[in-house]
């Protein structure tokens, strides 16, 4: 884990009405999307937060907790769980959540959507490396993905944004702040939102 602090935020509040069931625990490589993210990003934040909303208690069922399926809510050291009670506003408002939750201590966030499980434990690593700048984005032959760094000098501007705001708009204000970071990962654009998308996924590396 990196010497300075770096909290993670994981986004898993959403309805997936696209995916007709929570996008959360779909299966990836034997572990649901969730326990992937938070097995990958537990090892280099703390702490790891995730962010639920639509069907909370039963993501949180379903969460294998490194393979204990029958384990209490409360045995996953791993992470911390915030509900947004305000989910259906939009994804600005289950952000915003999450980044209440980050400690006085964390220097930055890793930030990432619970329907980006494919990302490799070497690009969360260069995300992480020091030094870091103000935003650090992950780019694979030209195309930006997830999980993005920033730092929390930004938090404030995030906690900002109105209702309707996206938090693209904080990131397109400190462009000459960003640094991409060219990954041979094409799992930082993986963004599963249908069923088409997760046949395409599990194909590939199921």
């Amino acid at each position: 884990m990196s010497a300075v602090s770096a909290a993670g935020v994981i986004l898993a509040a959403g309805e997936s009405r696209r995916m007709g069931s929570p996008k959360a625990l779909l299966r990836y490589r034997g572990q649901t999307f969730l326990d992937t993210l938070i097995s990958l990003f537990a090892p280099r934040c703390s702490p790891v937060i995730v962010v639920l909303g639509a069907d909370a208690d039963k993501i949180r069922r379903g969460l294998s907790f490194n393979g204990a399926p029958d384990a209490p809510l409360d045995a996953a050291p791993q992470a911390t769980f915030v509900i947004n009670p305000d989910y259906r506003t939009g994804q600005t408002s289950s952000m915003q959540c999450g980044l209440r939750a980050v400690p006085a201590s964390a220097e930055g966030v890793l930030f990432t959507l619970a329907d980006h499980p494919a990302v490799a434990a070497s690009t969360i690593d260069a995300l992480a490396a020091q030094p870091r700048p103000l935003i650090r984005v992950p780019r694979f032959e030209g195309r930006r993905g997830h999980p993005v760094w920033f730092s929390r000098a930004l938090i404030a501007e995030f906690l900002a944004l109105p209702a309707n705001g996206a938090a693209r708009d904080v990131v397109y204000s400190h462009t000459d702040e960003t640094e991409y970071l060219d990954v041979n990962d094409p799992g930082i654009l993986a963004d599963i939102d249908d069923p088409a998308a997760y046949r395409e996924l599990i194909g590939a590396g199921a």
